[in-house]
């Protein structure tokens, strides 16, 4: 199992924790891992983290698809990728509606089926062997739509892309997961309970069912986990509930929240139910306090350092490929790198 960094995206002041991001580079991290939402965009952290690093992979987790052409996805790839010496890894993921609707004023839907020609169009990007034509649902190049004006022709991108970049997907819903085999190297599981994997596997099966190039083992799965030490266990757990209350209850409408989703098929729906109806009521310190223990405890890793290490085994015995790891603490990314590497 790898290590790797997750920083995120940016809150009201652009920051990035470099004292933390030079420290994995060092130790051996595989990869460090930028976010966006409606702030900070994900790419050009990557470059500032680049220019003082020299080792470890720079990768978006995630990358929103209608936020971008895939072109243009495409040529800030190669051009990071390039600048970094092959270093640059690809994530990208649909987002939710209240972002792409309310933030990018695109459709939203349909989500998947954008998502999946979107990755077939960044790699046929990157691999050159042919000028670039796609004729989809969602996209088609040359463009013959509405106001087109007929001059649009077939490119060869004149840069040389590295044609086996890894591309991942974010994914949490079944037919998100399926979408990820079918396309991608892997994806990016959110609120991972290690002991579930059960809830990824079948789906995982259909989608590679439908490609002939690749195998389940290379198959990567990279969740998220924070990681919080100390030895008031109810202090670090609590530290994580504030987040969960968020996704859970906040981050989309009533009708479409797939991390309530989620969360109802980890096992907590009636506390799914009860923390999404104090968020929406504006009630959001009592919303954290409705978040189990047991779901906290499931998806990060909190404690001691000797109950870090006994917990850990579990992500160990897991089919977890890189677990990217959560901090801002330079001593809690030493513990990993020595509790791991």
């Amino acid at each position: 199992m790898k290590l790797g960094l997750s920083v995120g995206y940016s809150e009201r002041d652009m920051q990035l924790p470099m004292d933390v991001v030079k420290e994995a580079d060092r130790l051996g991290y595989d990869s460090c891992w930028t976010a966006e939402a409606w702030g900070s965009d994900a790419f050009t952290p990557l470059a500032w983290i680049g220019s003082q690093t020299s080792n470890i992979k720079l990768g978006t987790a995630i990358a929103q698809v209608p936020a971008r052409t895939p072109a243009m996805c495409a040529m800030t790839a190669m051009t990071l990728d390039a600048l970094s010496g092959g270093r640059f890894v690809l994530g990208v993921g649909p987002s939710g509606p209240q972002v792409i609707e309310g933030w990018h004023g695109v459709p939203y839907q349909p989500s998947l089926t954008r998502t999946k020609e979107y990755v077939r169009i960044v790699r046929a990007i990157l691999r050159r062997e042919e000028k670039l034509t796609f004729d989809g649902e969602c996209y088609q190049l040359p463009y013959k739509g509405p106001a087109a004006t007929g001059l649009g022709k077939p490119l060869r991108s004149i840069m040389h892309g590295r044609a086996d970049m890894k591309i991942y997907t974010a994914a949490i819903t079944p037919l998100g997961i399926r979408a990820a085999a079918e396309v991608a190297d892997g994806f990016f599981p959110i609120f991972t309970d290690p002991e579930r994997f059960d809830l990824f596997e079948p789906h995982i099966e259909t989608g590679l069912a439908k490609r002939d190039d690749l195998r389940r083992e290379d198959f990567d799965v990279l969740p998220s986990v924070g990681v919080s030490v100390g030895d008031d266990l109810s202090a670090c757990l609590n530290a994580f509930k504030p987040g969960l209350a968020l996704y859970i209850g906040g981050m989309g409408a009533r009708e479409k929240n797939f991390y309530n989703e989620l969360a109802c098929k980890m096992g907590y729906r009636a506390e799914a139910k009860q923390i999404q109806d104090l968020f929406l009521a504006g009630k959001r310190e009592e919303a954290a306090a409705k978040v189990p223990d047991a779901l906290v405890d499931a998806v990060n890793l909190c404690g001691s350092r000797e109950r870090i290490a006994d917990r850990l085994v579990r992500w160990q015995e897991s089919a977890t490929s890189t677990l990217c790891i959560n901090t801002s603490s330079v001593d809690v990314v030493r513990m990993m790198a020595e509790l791991v590497l």
